[in-house]
């Protein structure tokens, strides 16, 4: 096997989501660097893998890096996290950084991912999204970061702990009650659960059983409508003018000149003058 670093996707609840080629790399590696070794352990038992673990996590990442140091030459390495895909609110970016700054061979093995997962099953609109990561834990920094998507005219995807999911939903139905949501708990597990709907109705639902509350969760959160009508508005009023620029210009150098002098997002503008040009 190639020494290098391999990011491979492990499965986010059932075991069965492991990916030929995920098995393959665990088992062809030198060493597993994980978050949670004895986590860690139950699934290589599962696959009949027995690897040298190392744990990684926020307050000992460089000494790892420095062990690295050690073998990278003469090793490959997989990178793990206790479920999903690596790096998605899980530490290691500075592992990869030290991969990459030194040039060495670095490839991902994609697989599991709660939040893309929870985007499939959401029936939110995904062509623009934006991931916030964990949800604050206190009720005021909450609050400031739901005021933050309210403003937002993508769909916002983030993370609670099961102790904070009823106050973000309470604090959701407050501060942004027209919008669609979805809460995603235990995705791919026997207990998986989809509440999709208005923050009222999805609150009415939830509420009705205790379990609910337990588990990991994914909660989604659908685009201010209005934004994108204006955003669209603003494009359409811009029409003439990039087909005055597309008979002189290049598509690129379009989209670069009416980004410019609008502010209007690159992505917009290129789509408007791709539909235009037609």
């Amino acid at each position: 096997m190639k020494k290098g670093l391999y990011i491979v996707a492990t499965p986010i609840g059932n075991l069965k989501d492991i990916t030929y080629r995920a098995k393959e790399t665990l088992s062809g590696v030198d060493i597993i660097i994980c978050e949670n070794i004895k986590r860690s352990l139950k699934l290589l038992s599962n696959l009949d893998i027995n690897k040298k673990l190392y744990s990684l996590h926020d307050h000992n990442e460089e000494k790892i890096i420095e062990k690295v140091k050690k073998y990278h030459i003469n090793n490959s390495i997989a990178l793990i996290s206790d479920a999903g895909s690596p790096l998605i609110s899980d530490p290691g970016y500075n592992l990869v950084k030290f991969y990459i700054k030194n040039n060495l061979y670095v490839t991902s093995v994609p697989g599991p991912c709660s939040l893309i997962n929870a985007l499939q099953v959401s029936s939110i609109a995904s062509n623009q999204f934006q991931y916030l990561g964990f949800a604050p834990k206190t009720k005021k920094a909450m609050d400031e970061f739901l005021n933050e998507i309210l403003t937002s005219s993508k769909t916002s995807v983030f993370f609670v702990s099961s102790h904070k999911i009823l106050l973000c939903l309470k604090l959701i139905n407050k501060n942004i009650s027209s919008r669609e949501i979805c809460v995603c708990k235990e995705l791919t597990k026997l207990n998986e659960k989809i509440f999709v709907g208005l923050s009222d109705d999805v609150i009415k639902k939830f509420t009705k059983d205790a379990n609910n509350t337990r588990g990991e969760f994914v909660v989604i959160i659908g685009p201010d409508v209005k934004k994108q009508d204006d955003s669209e508005i603003l494009i359409e009023s811009h029409k003439n003018n990039i087909l005055k620029l597309l008979k002189k210009f290049s598509l690129t150098d379009v989209v670069e000149i009416v980004h410019k002098f609008t502010k209007i997002s690159k992505k917009e503008i290129y789509r408007k003058a791709l539909e235009l040009k037609k």
